[in-house]
């Protein structure tokens, strides 16, 4: 017998039996009853838009599984390349599947030559690398216009290799031009992370190759983005998707999602929380003035996790290796009694307030080179293969069209009048 929840509408005393299915109740077998009626939920809290079989997050556990595997697996044995396969085909490639997939990643790192001479040099020398990434992802579909045929299985495999392949490339290309620096070209003997690394740091050497640390470190956090189920950005993608726009239209969107501080920004917010603490000493009056509502603790609790994140402590481990090759933070010492703090105290318990992946990364961002207007950029092109993964299921499942309702709380009927009698 199927598991059901009765609801009954006290204004007819009809009843209805809601089947419960994967945890979740249809609005559909509702609207039956109460046809008109809307269930208010704003931000989406508490609404499942969609049933997906890509990642299983469960927040109030600190699990997190990429179609059925451990995220604390993949970071220790995966690759970025391998996990981008596994998110958008269900299965873990063998072999022969995996060098193919690389080839092509591989060999689909070049942009067009007008993207670098005439698009990218277009902006303002002062331009933010993601909004440039951000243009120049939705300028591709300009350039690929055979990306608006999302029926064809074989041209969408081609448009999700590309941006896949081609996001490091713009994105080293934003940072570079934003200093006035040349561009460099792709390196195809190299791997997906030190490829990126040689784009973003080569000057005049033949070839570049990148301590297999730092580029190891970067794999893994590429892997710890790939995909977090609906959120913003996602939700965007499936949103924009569900129009049927190509890829690369939908992609941007994401971006621009991601782009939004209250999204991708949060490891950027941590370098400023301790950098604005500045020593040791003061570690103690921040954190009171934290419990008297007068600042906040970035990067620890999220919307989501309610246990300590899964991420965060593969994050940490990442740390340690980073810092034995570029030298420990300055602001490290700061990190580590904050979170000492967090853990021990009640006030910080009480509301699960745990560090998330957001509060190491940034200073292992930081202590590789990268800028701090880079680390949305960076978790742009980690978490790429999640949108396209949930953007090419919600084709396969034949998704409609994005349209939630409202509750209409404005002005009831009312006649016009016309200017001279106002």
């Amino acid at each position: 017998m199927p598991e059901t929840v009765t609801i009954t509408d006290n204004r007819t005393g009809e009843s209805v039996d809601v089947p419960i299915e994967n945890g979740g109740i249809p609005m559909s077998a509702i609207q039956k009853l109460m046809p008109g009626t809307w269930v208010l939920d704003p931000g989406f809290g508490g609404t499942a838009s969609t049933e997906s079989a890509i990642t299983d997050l469960d927040g109030i556990n600190g699990i997190l599984r990429y179609r059925g595997y451990p995220i604390e697996q993949l970071a220790e044995h995966s690759t970025f390349l391998e996990v981008c396969y596994l998110l958008l085909f269900g299965e873990l490639p063998n072999t022969e599947q995996m060098d193919a997939w690389v080839h092509d990643i591989t060999y689909h790192t070049f942009v067009h030559e007008n993207m670098r001479k005439r698009f990218m040099e277009g902006f303002h020398h002062d331009a933010h690398p993601m909004g440039m990434l951000m243009s120049a992802i939705a300028a591709l579909s300009t350039f690929y216009p055979e990306a608006k045929d999302i029926d064809d299985p074989a041209n969408r495999y081609k448009q999700i290799n590309r941006l896949i392949s081609k996001g490091p490339t713009i994105a080293a290309m934003a940072y570079r031009a934003s200093l006035g620096m040349p561009f460099n070209y792709p390196d195809n003997d190299l791997t997906y992370a030190e490829n990126f690394l040689s784009m973003m740091w080569k000057v005049a050497e033949p070839q570049y190759k990148p301590d297999p640390v730092l580029a190891r470190a970067l794999d893994i956090l590429l892997i710890l983005h790939a995909d977090h189920e609906q959120n913003c950005s996602t939700t965007t993608m499936r949103v924009v998707g569900s129009s049927h726009a190509d890829p690369y239209s939908a992609a941007a969107a994401a971006t621009g999602a991601l782009y939004g501080p209250r999204h991708g920004g949060a490891n950027e917010a941590v370098i400023h929380m301790l950098e604005e603490i500045g020593s040791y000493d003061n570690i103690e009056p921040f954190v009171e003035s934290v419990k008297a509502g007068e600042g906040r603790l970035m990067g620890f609790g999220h919307r989501v996790y309610k246990a300590y994140d899964p991420r965060a402590r593969i994050v940490k481990e990442q740390a340690d290796r980073v810092f034995e090759v570029t030298g420990k933070s300055p602001l490290l010492d700061i990190a580590l009694k904050l979170e000492e703090i967090a853990l021990s105290d009640d006030y910080f318990k009480s509301r699960n307030l745990y560090p998330n992946v957001d509060f190491y990364t940034g200073l292992i961002y930081q202590s590789m080179g990268f800028p701090l207007d880079m680390f949305t950029v960076l978790f742009t092109i980690g978490r790429m293969p999640g949108w396209l993964a949930h953007w090419q299921e919600s084709l396969e499942q034949g998704q409609r069209i994005s349209r939630p309702r409202q509750i209409y709380t404005g002005v009831d009927v009312r006649d016009y009048v016309p200017l001279d009698a106002r």
